[in-house]
């Protein structure tokens, strides 16, 4: 058996990516760094790498624990990695952050309405 797992299946597997094409997808785009280096799609991860995973609405520092191809339950996914300690805390961070200070058009995807424009000219003052 290979020590190694492509890194876009690895995702998928550790369910930072719903699909195994979004998860080809951020590698592609660069928005997942192996040990701070851009990476192509097939590249293998091993035991014991660092990773930053980007999904678009959570950024992720993790280190890799174990390896897998198949998506498993959520609870056999989270025993594949091991979040580093910065990046728990700029989470929580950036969690607080929104929590206590909502961007008026953060809930608006896509271009807004004028019913949308008008609440957020009505926020703004």
């Amino acid at each position: 058996m290979d020590d190694s797992v492509r890194i876009d299946k690895w995702l998928w597997a550790a369910r930072f990516f719903k699909t195994r094409s979004l998860a080809t997808q951020a590698v592609e785009n660069g928005r997942v760094r192996l040990d701070g280096e851009r990476v192509k799609p097939a590249r293998g991860v091993r035991a014991g790498m660092l990773l930053d995973v980007d999904n678009g609405s959570t950024h992720w520092e993790v280190q890799v624990l174990a390896l897998a191809e198949v998506r498993g339950s959520a609870a056999v996914a989270q025993t594949l990695y091991a979040e580093t300690e910065e990046s728990i805390a700029k989470r929580q961070t950036l969690a607080d952050d929104r929590r206590f200070f909502h961007e008026p058009g953060a809930s608006i995807k896509g271009r807004p309405t004028k019913r949308d424009r008008r609440r957020i000219d009505k926020s703004a003052l």
